[in-house]
């Protein structure tokens, strides 16, 4: 009960840096910049990439989740996320903690019924999964400006996005579990993929080359207004409108779609690094859905304060790097243990979450 008692206290400890940003006043706004998407990464054919009108360029050899950091450091919230009343803040706030006390609630249940060791690897998974999870948030955020997409609209989006969200996170861990059991070696794969990941992070250190790239030419953004002909104009919050007669999709459903896409990305290093804390497929799938879910309430939070948390990202990098290292690690026969990547994987995002936190109030 004790062990039970000292691994939610960490979970929590390492929730509350989070907390107290969500809570701290949001950095001011001089203007709200024109929002443009570009496409650029090594790692994969296409990420999500804004630029501003000023211009901020994206570079080809930077990874999508560096890219988002040093991109939202550079934009402010929009009006929209700029405005919530104060009771709407409140409201998103206590559903952050609602989420966030199920999450520890299920993770101690979890030690109970499965054993301290299981127990550790989910609080890890979680605490992991949650921190990539808000790249999402930030790529929904990006895209619901550009877009206009009205406040109701973005409801629905969320809703539909992280239910799609949910169902792909499920295909890749069944993949990643068969992929696993037929071939050891894999994880060696995953290793070198998150190793690499974290190197592009932390190198990159925001340079930006000089190649601007048109939204016309976003690969993403691209592909799904192939897929999907929307008309130019939102009808409240259909995915579908009637047009002369012809039922016509929205730009909403482009939006959806556009989302699910940004997940298949960035599911590409978040589910080798769950790999990396465990081999369980339910401690996996429950941790990775309790993150998801905790999106949802999340979003607004986030939205309002998407400047205050420039450190975070760099201390995702490094967490990255180092799950990488213990696969490897273990893959060779040296074993670490449960509590010690619980506590680097606390320790490291708290600092980010808190540098951020001084580096806010000194400004």
């Amino acid at each position: 009960m004790r062990s039970t008692t000292l691994c939610c206290l960490a979970a929590a400890g390492t929730v509350l840096p989070f907390a107290s940003a969500f809570m701290a006043p949001a950095a001011p706004s001089l203007s709200r910049p024109h929002l443009a998407l570009s496409a650029s990464s090594a790692l994969s054919s296409s990420s999500f990439a804004p630029s501003l009108a000023a211009p901020l360029r994206s570079s080809a050899n930077k990874h999508p989740r560096q890219a988002r950091a040093t991109l939202r450091m550079q934009m402010q919230p929009s009006d929209e996320a700029g405005d919530l009343d104060p009771q709407t803040y409140q409201d998103a706030l206590r559903n952050t903690a609602i989420a966030v006390s199920a999450a520890v609630a299920f993770g101690a249940g979890v030690w109970t019924q499965m054993g301290p060791e299981a127990g550790l690897s989910w609080f890890t998974g979680y605490i992991l999964e949650e921190s990539l999870s808000v790249d999402n948030l930030f790529v929904f955020i990006l895209l619901f400006n550009y877009f206009k997409v009205p406040r109701s609209g973005q409801e629905k989006v969320l809703t539909w996005g992280i239910a799609g969200a949910v169902i792909m996170r499920g295909l890749f861990i069944g993949a990643g579990i068969v992929a696993v059991k037929s071939f050891r070696p894999v994880l060696l794969a995953f290793a070198g993929f998150l190793v690499f990941s974290s190197y592009k992070m932390l190198a990159s250190g925001g340079d930006d080359d000089d190649d601007d790239e048109d939204l016309s030419n976003n690969a993403v953004v691209k592909f799904a207004s192939g897929v999907v002909q929307s008309t130019k104009t939102y009808d409240g919050d259909n995915f579908f409108t009637t047009v002369d007669g012809v039922k016509r999709a929205t730009p909403l459903l482009l939006v959806v779609l556009c989302v699910e896409l940004s997940d298949i990305l960035f599911a590409v290093d978040s589910i080798p690094a769950i790999f990396g804390v465990t081999e369980d497929p339910f401690i996996i799938f429950t941790s990775n859905i309790f993150a998801i879910l905790g999106l949802r309430a999340l979003f607004q939070v986030v939205a309002k304060l998407m400047a205050n948390l420039e450190y975070l990202e760099p201390a995702v990098a490094v967490v990255l790097g180092f799950v990488g290292l213990k696969m490897i690690a273990e893959f060779a026969g040296v074993e670490v243990s449960e509590e010690a990547a619980l506590g680097v994987v606390a320790t490291v995002l708290s600092a980010g979450v808190g540098a951020s936190l001084v580096k806010n109030k000194q400004a």
